[in-house]
């Protein structure tokens, strides 16, 4: 029996297409910046997304971390979310390896924080503070696309406030598309953007279609200073992700990514396979959104779970009342029956390129049958 793994979008093998690109990359050595295929890469996702530069990295965590870094010096403060990725789930790195001060403050329902605590997080330039510089949004967060209007007012209050503004668009493409998708758009309707062509690259393009999805990755992240981009969720490379910025904020990124460890050699390889996905796997992430509002809409219904409606790839489902003295029990039976999730209480289910419409249907079926015992 196949694993239907919903764990996370992470948890994806790399197409055959793309372990050919992978096979074909010219290679160098990026420490001494002549590795073709990861030159082409960073040229591409900066052009794409606005920006005068870019560095490839190992992880979204390292990404995050030089950035906050090149933004903050000792003793500075970025202000973020309490349960942003950059503040809980990246090992207190900007603290532990930068003496940044993170400033958390508390989501609201749709992955906002309010202008207003945002606006109250500022301090005054005074020696009992920690000087903020830096404001940290991710979208999508939680799989929630945040609201381009919102994304706009919080970043013009930080840049009127003189804060650097930066993105984790760990998964901005699964926001590209949900956007696109908002603005009624036909997702087909023009080519993506013909940038960063060079050695290693393919210039075959998903049907050289889609447009308005690279348009507003492209506009998402012209609100910030400096963003991540992963390409091992729901793209479906094995590794990486890029840190794009201006030339000036990406030298000194690269500065802390040599002392982080980041620095690889012929990284050609993996880069290619970011190139692939930029090329091939950002449209298909409509099928993840659409998959994930059909697992939702499968196990709606059932007594003792509040499913959480999907904005793009992933389905939080609530263990309420009785059934939360259940789950360990729910997930037994889910691995039993071939499908991994996670959570306690709050489980999570992601959809991703190797989860296809009968995975879904086998977990709706796995846990139907569960509460039906």
């Amino acid at each position: 029996m196949n694993t239907a793994d919903f764990r996370s979008d992470t948890v994806t093998q790399p197409t055959a297409d793309m372990r050919a690109a992978m096979l074909d990359a010219p290679l160098g050595d990026d420490v001494f910046a002549d590795d073709p295929s990861v030159n082409a890469l960073q040229d591409k996702i900066a052009a794409m997304l606005g920006f005068e530069a870019a560095l490839f990295m190992p992880t979204g965590t390292q990404s995050n971390l030089c950035g906050i870094l090149a933004h903050c010096q000792r003793g500075d403060e970025y202000i973020v979310g309490q349960l942003a990725h950059t503040y809980r789930w990246e090992g207190g790195g900007a603290a532990v390896l930068g003496s940044v001060q993170p400033q958390p403050l508390n989501h609201q329902p749709d992955g906002t924080l309010l202008l207003s605590d945002i606006e109250a997080a500022i301090k005054p330039d005074d020696a009992h503070f920690a000087k903020t510089k830096l404001l940290t949004l991710e979208n999508t967060w939680g799989g929630k696309l945040l609201p381009f209007a919102y994304v706009q007012a919080a970043t013009e209050l930080a840049k009127a406030r003189g804060l650097s503004r930066h993105l984790d668009g760990a998964r901005l493409f699964n926001a590209a598309v949900a956007q696109a998708a908002l603005k009624g758009t036909d997702p087909t309707d023009a080519a993506p953007p013909l940038v960063g062509d060079g050695p290693g690259q393919r210039s075959t393009r998903s049907g050289e279609r889609g447009g308005d999805v690279y348009a507003q990755a492209r506009a998402i992240a012209s609100c910030f200073d400096s963003a991540s981009v992963c390409f091992s969720k729901g793209l479906g490379a094995p590794i990486g992700s890029a840190l794009c910025g201006s030339k000036d904020f990406i030298a000194r990124a690269h500065r802390i990514r040599k002392m982080a460890g980041g620095g690889m050699r012929q990284a050609g390889m993996l880069a290619a396979a970011a190139t692939h996905a930029l090329d091939h796997h950002v449209l298909r992430l409509a099928e993840d959104h659409a998959l994930a509002a059909r697992l939702a809409q499968g196990l709606r219904g059932i007594a003792g779970l509040e499913v959480e409606a999907p904005q793009t790839n992933i389905v939080f489902v609530d263990l309420v009342g009785a059934a939360r003295a259940q789950s360990a029990a729910l997930q037994e039976h889910l691995k039993a029956q071939g499908v991994l999730i996670t959570g306690l209480y709050r489980l999570r289910f992601v959809t991703h390129l190797d989860v296809d419409g009968a995975a879904v249907d086998r977990a709706v079926a796995a846990v139907r049958s569960f509460f039906a015992a």
